[in-house]
């Protein structure tokens, strides 16, 4: 979260609540019981390739109980869970339905911020921040998803006073929970929780928080404005203390540091050209991308996992503040030559990094680099107007569908993006 110093946090009434959060429970395993009646009431786990070498990407309640969870190894909850339904992911599915949700939560209440593919935040208005009253707006916004999208995409809401405490209480109630955090129950309304409920709070800041004598969040909030600043580091400790107490900071646009797709291998494709191929397709995709974000790259990162307890592999090869397809190309052809060859790969991902507005860039000196800048600008603009991957470099003929598009829950993919050359 990205807070402005700037400006002194709002505080609300007692009794008021500004904020709704929303999070859809299981969400992807929970758009394929809405689309397969046959899945309904049964265990089920969403996966990216029916192997038992992946991992589990979305599991719904009926599997928890057995142990299964995200992250769970495919192989690990079929044995834990013998009934296990393995529904490999339709990501194209998932955000469609996501903005049938937004439309659904904008007929009931205007949503203000899109978090993620499964959490949207909305302020309630003045005259819909008392207690009771802000309760009947969640009901609605439950009944609206339900019967304009599917009675299966359940969701839990969190009230508060601001929009950090409304995704707390979110959690608080799961699945189809609905929890108010009211001001004057805090802090003590969150002395029950562990640190690591509070987002923003990792392993690392638990480690720093540990380091000064802070293991629960009845001690966090005990702290001074100057001790939370100063376990901060910066001004930030500051808006830490005003949320925890109810204070509506206002917070700063966030910026994109960095660009990437990642992609756990098929079996077909893990081989020395299989993950060659798969890195090709996902440069494409994030080079599309930056483009679209009118943005420049200054490195790329390319990192294999290989399969076993073998070392990964990552090489970071600096560019010309580029974003055109055929440069990147060149410098991860460059990097590619240093690989291991004596390892079966799983897993690839390339991330464009140190970027930079794309305006003010100057072309690059030589003609053929001008030429390739050009010839991206015109493949995105055809794209657009005769649709997604019509016009694309003969690099990635063979691979248009080594890496299918998926979804990292903090982002939401632009398909036309996803499908670009």
């Amino acid at each position: 979260m990205h807070c402005s110093p700037r400006k002194q946090p709002r505080t609300q009434p007692p009794g008021s609540v500004d904020w709704l959060f929303l999070d859809m429970n299981a969400y992807f395993a929970s758009c394929e019981q809405q689309r397969q009646p046959a899945l309904r009431g049964r265990p089920v786990a969403v996966v990216p390739t029916m192997t038992d070498r992946t991992c589990c990407i979305a599991v719904s309640y009926e599997a928890r109980p057995y142990g299964v969870t995200t992250g769970t190894n495919v192989g690990e909850a079929r044995r834990r869970c013998p009934g296990l339904q393995l529904v490999q992911g339709r990501h194209e599915h998932y955000i469609e339905l996501h903005h049938q949700i937004v439309a659904a939560v904008n007929t009931v209440l205007p949503v203000e911020k899109v978090c993620s593919i499964d959490e949207m935040a909305c302020r309630l208005p003045p005259q819909k921040r008392g207690a009771e009253d802000a309760q009947r707006v969640a009901r609605d916004v439950k009944r609206a998803i339900a019967e304009q999208v599917g009675p299966y995409l359940r969701c839990s809401i969190g009230l508060a006073p601001n929009r950090f405490l409304a995704k707390v209480a979110s959690n608080l109630n799961k699945p189809d929970g609905l929890s108010t955090i009211l001001r004057e129950q805090l802090p003590r309304r969150l002395h029950t929780l562990r640190l690591s409920d509070l987002q923003g709070i990792g392993a690392n800041m638990q480690r720093r928080l540990a380091s000064r004598g802070v293991t629960s969040v009845r001690q966090l909030c005990a702290l001074s404005k100057p001790a939370m600043r100063e376990v901060w580091q910066s001004v930030l400790g500051e808006q830490w203390w005003h949320m925890l107490r109810g204070d509506d900071v206002e917070e700063r646009p966030s910026t994109h540091q960095t660009v990437g797709h990642s992609h756990v291998l098929a079996p077909r494709l893990r081989t020395d050209a299989g993950v060659w191929a798969v890195l090709v397709r996902l440069l494409h995709k994030a080079a599309a991308r930056l483009r679209k974000m009118s943005l420049v790259a200054r490195r790329l990162l390319v990192q294999v996992r290989y399969v076993g307890d073998r070392p990964s592999w990552c090489v970071k090869a600096p560019v010309n503040r580029c974003s055109d397809t055929p440069t990147l190309l060149k410098a991860l052809a460059a990097a590619w030559r240093d690989r291991p060859l004596d390892a079966t790969p799983l897993q690839a991902a390339v991330t464009l990094t140190h970027l930079q507005p794309a305006r003010g860039t100057p072309l690059p000196l030589f003609a053929e680099d001008r030429a390739a800048v050009r010839a991206a600008e015109t493949m995105d603009a055809i794209n657009k107007r005769v649709g997604a991957n019509t016009l694309y470099f003969a690099s990635m003929h063979e691979t248009r569908e080594a890496a299918p598009m998926r979804i990292a829950f903090s982002h939401i993919p632009d398909i036309d993006s996803e499908m670009a050359g």
